[in-house]
Protein backbone atom coordinates (compact mmCIF):
# COMPACT_ATOMS: atom_id res chain seq x y z
CA UNK A 1 0.00 0.00 0.00
CA UNK A 2 1.08 3.51 -0.53
CA UNK A 3 1.26 6.20 2.84
CA UNK A 4 -0.33 8.88 1.57
CA UNK A 5 1.22 12.52 2.56
CA UNK A 6 -1.83 14.37 4.78
CA UNK A 7 -1.89 17.96 6.05
CA UNK A 8 -2.06 18.22 9.98
CA UNK A 9 -1.94 21.00 12.51
CA UNK A 10 0.72 20.64 14.44
CA UNK A 11 0.78 18.87 17.89
CA UNK A 12 1.56 21.42 21.21
CA UNK A 13 4.81 21.90 21.92
CA UNK A 14 5.49 20.25 25.17
CA UNK A 15 3.69 22.32 27.79
CA UNK A 16 1.00 22.21 30.93
CA UNK A 17 -2.11 20.51 28.69
CA UNK A 18 -5.17 18.24 30.63
CA UNK A 19 -7.36 16.04 28.70
CA UNK A 20 -10.08 14.52 29.77
CA UNK A 21 -10.60 11.02 29.17
CA UNK A 22 -12.99 11.37 26.18
CA UNK A 23 -10.58 13.83 24.84
CA UNK A 24 -7.22 11.43 25.20
CA UNK A 25 -9.01 8.15 24.66
CA UNK A 26 -10.21 9.86 20.90
CA UNK A 27 -7.05 10.78 20.56
CA UNK A 28 -5.82 7.06 21.05
CA UNK A 29 -8.68 5.76 18.93
CA UNK A 30 -7.60 7.45 16.26
CA UNK A 31 -3.66 6.79 16.32
CA UNK A 32 -4.67 3.10 16.59
CA UNK A 33 -6.71 3.15 13.84
CA UNK A 34 -4.01 5.18 11.52
CA UNK A 35 -0.97 2.48 12.64
CA UNK A 36 -3.26 0.00 11.88
CA UNK A 37 -3.85 0.60 8.87
CA UNK A 38 0.11 2.04 8.00
CA UNK A 39 1.37 -1.43 9.21
CA UNK A 40 -1.79 -3.28 7.31
CA UNK A 41 0.57 -4.02 4.42
CA UNK A 42 4.03 -5.42 6.08
CA UNK A 43 1.88 -7.17 8.88
CA UNK A 44 0.54 -8.93 6.00
CA UNK A 45 3.38 -9.88 4.64
CA UNK A 46 5.38 -11.24 7.43
CA UNK A 47 2.82 -13.53 8.52
CA UNK A 48 2.88 -14.94 4.88
CA UNK A 49 6.76 -14.55 4.88
CA UNK A 50 6.85 -11.93 1.84
CA UNK A 51 8.84 -8.92 1.66
CA UNK A 52 8.56 -6.09 0.06
CA UNK A 53 11.45 -3.90 -1.08
CA UNK A 54 9.88 -0.82 -0.42
CA UNK A 55 8.20 -0.79 2.65
CA UNK A 56 9.53 -3.03 4.73
CA UNK A 57 12.44 -0.76 4.74
CA UNK A 58 10.32 0.85 7.17
CA UNK A 59 9.72 -1.27 9.97
CA UNK A 60 13.24 -3.30 9.38
CA UNK A 61 16.00 -0.91 9.05
CA UNK A 62 14.16 1.39 11.69
CA UNK A 63 14.10 -0.20 14.62
CA UNK A 64 10.79 0.97 16.12
CA UNK A 65 8.69 -2.30 16.30
CA UNK A 66 5.14 -1.83 15.23
CA UNK A 67 3.50 -2.98 18.46
CA UNK A 68 5.79 0.51 19.92
CA UNK A 69 4.47 2.72 17.44
CA UNK A 70 1.00 1.62 18.20
CA UNK A 71 1.11 2.42 21.00
CA UNK A 72 -0.23 6.19 21.53
CA UNK A 73 2.12 8.78 23.39
CA UNK A 74 0.50 12.15 24.23
CA UNK A 75 4.45 13.76 24.84
CA UNK A 76 5.58 15.62 27.92
CA UNK A 77 3.76 17.80 29.71
CA UNK A 78 0.45 16.63 28.79
CA UNK A 79 -1.90 15.23 32.02
CA UNK A 80 -4.28 12.64 30.74
CA UNK A 81 -7.18 12.19 33.25
CA UNK A 82 -9.29 9.30 34.32
CA UNK A 83 -9.53 6.01 35.50
CA UNK A 84 -8.69 4.09 32.14
CA UNK A 85 -5.16 6.76 31.93
CA UNK A 86 -4.41 4.80 35.60
CA UNK A 87 -5.32 1.58 34.28
CA UNK A 88 -3.62 1.88 30.98
CA UNK A 89 -0.67 3.69 32.10
CA UNK A 90 -0.10 2.18 35.17
CA UNK A 91 2.96 -0.28 34.28
CA UNK A 92 4.44 1.38 31.10
CA UNK A 93 7.76 2.73 31.84
CA UNK A 94 8.40 6.16 31.73
CA UNK A 95 4.50 7.44 33.12
CA UNK A 96 3.70 8.70 36.70
CA UNK A 97 0.31 8.88 38.31
CA UNK A 98 -0.72 12.49 39.40
CA UNK A 99 -3.98 14.06 40.13
CA UNK A 100 -5.50 17.79 39.11
CA UNK A 101 -8.33 18.73 41.16
CA UNK A 102 -8.72 15.34 43.02
CA UNK A 103 -9.02 13.77 39.70
CA UNK A 104 -6.42 11.00 39.04
CA UNK A 105 -4.42 11.04 35.65
CA UNK A 106 -0.94 10.08 34.37
CA UNK A 107 1.76 11.79 32.96
CA UNK A 108 5.52 11.09 31.71
CA UNK A 109 7.45 11.14 34.54
CA UNK A 110 10.33 14.28 34.62
CA UNK A 111 12.91 11.76 35.11
CA UNK A 112 12.08 10.85 31.81
CA UNK A 113 13.46 14.15 30.77
CA UNK A 114 16.16 14.19 32.98
CA UNK A 115 17.36 10.86 31.78
CA UNK A 116 17.04 11.44 28.01
CA UNK A 117 18.77 15.14 28.16
CA UNK A 118 21.74 13.86 25.99
CA UNK A 119 19.08 12.19 23.12
CA UNK A 120 17.46 15.71 23.53
CA UNK A 121 20.96 17.64 23.11
CA UNK A 122 22.03 15.38 20.43
CA UNK A 123 18.90 15.71 18.36
CA UNK A 124 18.84 19.16 18.43
CA UNK A 125 22.22 20.11 17.80
CA UNK A 126 21.83 17.44 14.41
CA UNK A 127 18.36 19.23 13.27
CA UNK A 128 19.26 22.76 14.10
CA UNK A 129 22.82 22.03 12.12
CA UNK A 130 21.54 20.59 9.25
CA UNK A 131 18.42 23.13 9.17
CA UNK A 132 21.30 25.89 8.61
CA UNK A 133 22.80 24.80 5.43
CA UNK A 134 21.37 24.98 2.37
CA UNK A 135 20.27 22.07 0.43
CA UNK A 136 22.46 20.21 -2.07
CA UNK A 137 20.00 18.75 -4.87
CA UNK A 138 23.11 17.32 -6.88
CA UNK A 139 23.51 13.40 -5.63
CA UNK A 140 20.66 11.89 -7.87
CA UNK A 141 19.90 9.31 -5.64
CA UNK A 142 23.12 7.41 -6.10
CA UNK A 143 23.63 6.09 -3.11
CA UNK A 144 21.50 2.95 -3.68
CA UNK A 145 23.84 2.72 -7.05
CA UNK A 146 27.03 2.99 -5.15
CA UNK A 147 25.82 -0.10 -2.55
CA UNK A 148 26.30 -2.34 -5.50
CA UNK A 149 28.92 -1.01 -7.86
CA UNK A 150 31.00 -3.67 -8.55
CA UNK A 151 29.69 -6.22 -6.14
CA UNK A 152 28.43 -8.46 -8.47
CA UNK A 153 25.04 -10.80 -8.27
CA UNK A 154 25.87 -11.97 -4.87
CA UNK A 155 26.44 -8.53 -3.65
CA UNK A 156 22.88 -6.98 -4.84
CA UNK A 157 21.00 -5.96 -1.48
CA UNK A 158 17.76 -6.70 -2.97
CA UNK A 159 18.50 -10.07 -4.46
CA UNK A 160 14.43 -11.07 -5.56
CA UNK A 161 14.30 -7.92 -7.43
CA UNK A 162 16.60 -7.47 -10.87
CA UNK A 163 18.68 -4.63 -11.72
CA UNK A 164 17.44 -2.29 -14.48
CA UNK A 165 20.33 -1.47 -16.27
CA UNK A 166 22.02 -4.96 -15.36
CA UNK A 167 25.82 -5.15 -13.62
CA UNK A 168 27.75 -3.68 -16.16
CA UNK A 169 25.16 -0.80 -16.74
CA UNK A 170 25.05 0.00 -13.45
CA UNK A 171 28.52 -0.35 -12.91
CA UNK A 172 28.78 2.56 -15.84
CA UNK A 173 26.55 4.67 -14.63
CA UNK A 174 28.51 4.98 -11.06
CA UNK A 175 31.43 5.65 -13.04
CA UNK A 176 29.46 8.70 -15.19
CA UNK A 177 28.87 10.68 -12.34
CA UNK A 178 30.85 12.39 -8.72
CA UNK A 179 29.03 10.63 -5.84
CA UNK A 180 28.20 13.62 -3.62
CA UNK A 181 26.71 11.32 -0.73
CA UNK A 182 26.50 13.45 2.61
CA UNK A 183 24.54 10.92 4.99
CA UNK A 184 26.87 8.56 6.66
CA UNK A 185 24.18 5.61 7.28
CA UNK A 186 23.81 5.68 3.30
CA UNK A 187 27.87 6.27 3.03
CA UNK A 188 28.57 3.21 5.60
CA UNK A 189 26.71 1.01 2.99
CA UNK A 190 28.82 1.78 -0.19
CA UNK A 191 31.00 -1.28 -1.86
CA UNK A 192 34.67 -0.55 -0.98
CA UNK A 193 34.72 0.00 -5.13
CA UNK A 194 32.43 2.81 -4.42
CA UNK A 195 33.02 4.15 -1.20
CA UNK A 196 36.54 6.37 -2.50
CA UNK A 197 34.38 7.38 -5.33
CA UNK A 198 32.35 9.69 -3.34
CA UNK A 199 33.50 13.59 -2.98
CA UNK A 200 34.04 13.00 1.06
CA UNK A 201 34.55 10.19 3.46
CA UNK A 202 31.85 10.34 5.48
CA UNK A 203 32.09 9.31 9.19
CA UNK A 204 30.06 9.33 12.42
CA UNK A 205 32.01 11.40 14.48
CA UNK A 206 31.15 14.66 11.81
CA UNK A 207 27.52 13.82 11.00
CA UNK A 208 26.49 16.83 12.79
CA UNK A 209 29.22 18.92 10.19
CA UNK A 210 28.00 17.02 6.97
CA UNK A 211 24.38 16.75 7.21
CA UNK A 212 22.42 18.67 4.60
CA UNK A 213 18.43 19.32 4.21
CA UNK A 214 18.42 18.63 0.55
CA UNK A 215 19.56 14.85 1.71
CA UNK A 216 16.65 12.26 1.44
CA UNK A 217 17.56 10.18 4.10
CA UNK A 218 18.02 12.61 6.49
CA UNK A 219 14.53 13.86 5.39
CA UNK A 220 13.62 9.82 6.16
CA UNK A 221 15.49 9.77 9.85
CA UNK A 222 13.38 12.75 11.05
CA UNK A 223 11.24 9.75 12.08
CA UNK A 224 14.01 8.10 13.55
CA UNK A 225 14.87 10.95 15.74
CA UNK A 226 10.87 11.11 16.76
CA UNK A 227 10.75 8.06 18.32
CA UNK A 228 14.00 7.96 19.27
CA UNK A 229 12.94 10.73 22.47
CA UNK A 230 9.36 8.84 22.70
CA UNK A 231 7.46 9.21 25.10
CA UNK A 232 8.54 12.66 25.05
CA UNK A 233 7.76 12.97 21.77
CA UNK A 234 4.21 12.70 20.80
CA UNK A 235 2.63 10.10 18.53
CA UNK A 236 0.40 12.63 16.24
CA UNK A 237 4.47 14.04 14.94
CA UNK A 238 5.78 10.60 14.81
CA UNK A 239 3.31 9.27 12.29
CA UNK A 240 3.69 12.83 10.44
CA UNK A 241 7.61 11.54 10.19
CA UNK A 242 6.75 8.04 9.38
CA UNK A 243 4.43 8.78 6.08
CA UNK A 244 7.33 11.66 5.27
CA UNK A 245 9.65 8.58 5.77
CA UNK A 246 7.89 6.46 3.22
CA UNK A 247 7.03 9.10 0.96
CA UNK A 248 11.02 9.58 0.62
CA UNK A 249 11.69 6.13 0.43
CA UNK A 250 9.13 5.68 -2.59
CA UNK A 251 11.16 8.49 -4.70
CA UNK A 252 14.89 6.71 -3.60
CA UNK A 253 13.69 3.56 -4.64
CA UNK A 254 12.17 4.78 -7.81
CA UNK A 255 15.50 6.82 -8.64
CA UNK A 256 17.72 3.52 -7.54
CA UNK A 257 19.33 0.73 -10.29
CA UNK A 258 16.48 -1.65 -9.52
CA UNK A 259 13.29 -2.75 -11.59
CA UNK A 260 10.30 -2.52 -9.16
CA UNK A 261 7.30 -1.93 -11.94
CA UNK A 262 6.10 -5.49 -11.01
CA UNK A 263 5.42 -3.90 -7.51
CA UNK A 264 4.04 -0.47 -9.07
CA UNK A 265 6.75 1.39 -9.28
CA UNK A 266 7.55 3.26 -13.12
CA UNK A 267 11.57 4.55 -12.74
CA UNK A 268 13.30 7.76 -12.38
CA UNK A 269 15.82 7.62 -14.89
CA UNK A 270 18.75 9.06 -12.80
CA UNK A 271 20.83 8.22 -16.19
CA UNK A 272 18.93 10.61 -18.35
CA UNK A 273 19.36 14.51 -18.16
CA UNK A 274 15.35 14.28 -18.24
CA UNK A 275 15.10 11.57 -15.16
CA UNK A 276 18.21 13.59 -12.72
CA UNK A 277 15.93 17.02 -13.65
CA UNK A 278 12.81 14.76 -12.42
CA UNK A 279 14.11 13.37 -9.70
CA UNK A 280 15.43 17.07 -8.53
CA UNK A 281 11.90 18.14 -8.81
CA UNK A 282 10.97 15.61 -6.71
CA UNK A 283 13.43 15.77 -4.15
CA UNK A 284 13.00 19.85 -3.68
CA UNK A 285 9.43 19.27 -2.88
CA UNK A 286 10.29 16.66 -0.07
CA UNK A 287 12.51 18.63 0.87
CA UNK A 288 10.54 21.56 1.75
CA UNK A 289 8.18 19.26 3.69
CA UNK A 290 10.97 17.42 5.92
CA UNK A 291 11.76 21.61 6.87
CA UNK A 292 8.51 21.87 8.29
CA UNK A 293 8.81 18.31 10.57
CA UNK A 294 12.60 19.54 11.12
CA UNK A 295 11.88 22.51 12.82
CA UNK A 296 8.83 21.46 14.44
CA UNK A 297 11.28 19.03 15.82
CA UNK A 298 13.29 21.58 16.62
CA UNK A 299 10.98 22.91 18.74
CA UNK A 300 10.06 20.13 20.36
CA UNK A 301 13.84 19.91 21.44
CA UNK A 302 14.24 23.60 22.48
CA UNK A 303 11.09 23.33 24.67
CA UNK A 304 11.90 20.01 26.13
CA UNK A 305 15.24 21.95 27.07
CA UNK A 306 13.88 24.61 28.34
CA UNK A 307 11.67 22.36 30.37
CA UNK A 308 14.71 21.08 32.13
CA UNK A 309 15.43 24.40 33.67
CA UNK A 310 12.39 24.95 35.61
CA UNK A 311 11.28 22.99 38.95
CA UNK A 312 9.28 20.25 38.59
CA UNK A 313 5.45 20.67 38.93
CA UNK A 314 3.68 19.64 41.92
CA UNK A 315 0.37 18.26 40.69
CA UNK A 316 0.01 15.46 43.40
CA UNK A 317 -2.55 12.10 43.65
Amino acid sequence: MTFPLRTAPPAPLPGPQVLTEAEWTARRDHHHATVDELLAGHVARRAAGRSHPVHDFLFTYYSLRPNQLRRWHPGYGTVLLGASAVRDYRDHPGYERVAVDGVAGVRVAREVLDRRADTVDFVARLLAATASRAPQLGCFGLHEWAMVYRAGADGVRHAAVPLRLGHTGTDAVVESMQLRCTHYDAFRFFTPAAAPRNAEALTRDEQIRTEQPGCLHAGMDLYKWCYKMLPLTDSALTVRCLRHAAAARELDMRASPYDLEDYGYSPIRIETAAGRAQYVREQSALTRRAAALRQELVNRCTALQAHRTTAPENTGG
